[in-house]
């Protein structure tokens, strides 16, 4: 009962039910609530943790930001149905879906700067390797008719390989460390056609995730920027539920040293031998490798699955 009557009271100011409908659209930040409802910030922090509270939406910390989104479904269904049936108007409904278009052009246009800022650096890695929509052909042809079930891509930049292969799952969560990154990402995948997609801050060698809760990770041109690359492979083995495949996309070893001074790679690419050995020691066994010449720079895929039958060198 009490729990119940948590629920009705959060339900008895105007601003918490205009919350929770521009949550039912997307996952939004404090920040860009207050600007669609011309609300101040520590106003609409209050109103938040009512919400909180009842258990009508979750808070997520992302770097200095913080991000909403709704609770359970069953608990808030029946409110979303009966908003409908009441309010047949839907003036303010309108005035508040106009103000959260204006928030997502203003999303766009930093994704948009952002990119600008950063076009120079990766065309000129992009120019030394074959081109990326052959990497990405290459990527689905060695999933191939498998159904990825829950995907996981980490070090997930701006979402790319989720709407690439979100046809193929049922579930996908993509990390960054980057905040910035990860509204990139938001941006980027909002309208597209994908099946239940979250996105939120990791490190590739801790990441938020229980064990075995994933059928599929990937590691897309992420384990060059890894200090303890040996680490992030074992981390990402541990959410990999069992016959789980991990995906790896990376450089071949090179000499391009450019590229550890001017873009902070921490690794100038891998050799067959050393991911074969970091597979072997996270229980995992080499199913596929495939390479990608082209430029100064050779693209691979290494494909490997968890087997519980393999045991891992301590």
């Amino acid at each position: 009962m009490d729990d119940l009557l948590a629920i009705f009271r959060a339900l008895t100011d105007s601003t918490r039910i205009r919350i929770l409908l521009l949550l039912h659209e997307m996952e939004l930040s404090i920040g860009e609530i207050a600007q669609i409802l011309g609300q101040s910030q520590p106003r609409v922090s209050r109103h938040v943790k009512v919400l909180v509270d009842a258990g009508l939406v979750v808070r997520r910390k992302e770097g200095s930001w913080v991000f909403l989104h709704l609770g359970k479904k069953e608990r808030l269904k029946p409110l979303f149905s009966a908003l409908d049936i009441w309010d047949q108007e839907k003036s303010w409904r309108n005035t508040d879906q106009a103000r959260l278009k204006a928030v997502l052009l203003d999303r766009a246009a930093a994704a948009s700067r952002y990119f600008e800022a950063h076009a120079l650096e990766w065309d000129t890695i992009r120019s030394m390797h074959i081109a990326e929509s052959e990497v990405e052909q290459a990527i689905l042809a060695m999933v191939g008719n498998r159904k990825i079930g829950r995907l996981v891509d980490i070090g997930t930049g701006t979402g790319r390989m989720l709407e690439l292969l979100g046809s193929k799952a049922e579930k996908m969560i993509g990390l960054d460390r980057s905040p910035e990154m990860l509204r990139i990402a938001r941006t980027k995948l909002t309208g597209k056609n994908l099946p239940p997609t979250s996105l939120c801050q990791g490190d590739m060698y801790a990441l938020p995730l229980e064990e075995q809760t994933a059928d599929w990770v990937i590691l897309h041109q992420v384990l060059h920027y890894a200090q303890q690359p040996a680490l992030a492979i074992e981390e990402a083995t541990r959410v990999l539920d069992k016959n789980g495949h991990l995906l790896i996309i990376d450089f071949a070893s090179h000499d391009k040293e450019e590229l550890r001074i001017n873009n902070a790679h921490a690794r100038l690419g891998f050799s067959d031998e050393q991911i074969n050995e970091w597979f072997l020691a996270s229980g995992l066994e080499t199913k596929q490798i495939e390479q990608l010449k082209g430029g100064s720079l050779t693209v691979k895929l290494w494909l490997a699955t968890r087997s519980d039958n393999l045991s891992r060198k301590s």
